[in-house]
């Protein structure tokens, strides 16, 4: 989408429009790539200062999927890492003035589908195709359209939700900023104060603490329903 307040399109590679919902994501996969190069690289046996943050973040990262999927699940906790800082760094991006791409449908979407695709790839190795299917029955056959939709709506909440947020704020911020652009004009002056003052206290709430939780629910979400799935 170009215009509008959907994603800018950025260039075009073969006639493909790359918008800044691809360009905004290579930056984020680039500096995390980075991280990890660097926070990798000469690790000691003792862990202290830089090397202390990080592998007690993974230690963190772990226990948490120890605690919510049950240990028997740890394998789990490269990919919910994975999922849990990418979506806090996409979410924090409003802060640099670049868009987030999870302010961009496409992006929500395709990771509830990758959970979604978990729930039912890992609940079909767990318990077997047909096992897996019967469960659609349960606790009567009747039920099975009601379980179809119920399980087909899991994507869509779980994308909207982080989806609707994200874009939530990014309006509302567009319009105090488009606001105090109009206020400044009609008073004749940059109202400095006012253009500071009022911004931050929402950027905390809209792109910080909204930021990084609705990261946290996303990730606490997939390994709920990939846990139940297995179970």
């Amino acid at each position: 989408m170009d215009g509008g307040f959907g994603p800018r399109i950025i260039f075009q590679i073969g006639g493909i429009p790359i918008t800044e919902t691809v360009t905004n994501t290579w930056i984020i996969m680039i500096f995390l790539i980075i991280f990890s190069y660097v926070a990798g690289k000469n690790l000691s046996k003792i862990p202290k200062g830089f090397q202390g943050g990080v592998e007690a973040l993974v230690d963190g990262i772990y226990g948490l999927v120890s605690q919510t999927m049950g240990k028997d699940k740890i394998g789990f906790a490269p990919y919910i890492g994975t999922l849990m800082i990418y979506l806090v760094f996409a979410n924090l991006l409003g802060l640099t003035s670049l868009r987030p791409p999870t302010a961009d449908a496409n992006t929500t979407m395709a990771l509830a589908f990758l959970t979604f695709f978990m729930i039912h790839g890992f609940g079909m190795k767990s318990k077997g195709v047909g096992g897996y299917l019967k469960g659609f029955t349960e606790p009567f056959f009747v039920m099975l359209p009601l379980n179809l939709i119920g399980e087909l709506a899991t994507p869509i909440s779980l994308g909207f939700r982080l989806f609707g947020n994200i874009v939530g704020g990014l309006i509302i911020m567009s319009l105090l900023y488009s606001g105090l652009g109009y206020a400044s004009t009609l008073l004749g002056s940059s109202i400095p104060f006012l253009q500071t003052a009022i911004p931050v206290p929402l950027h905390i709430y809209f792109d910080v603490f909204s930021g990084v939780l609705q990261s946290f629910i996303f990730a606490m979400l997939t390994m709920v329903f990939v846990a139940m799935a297995i179970d």
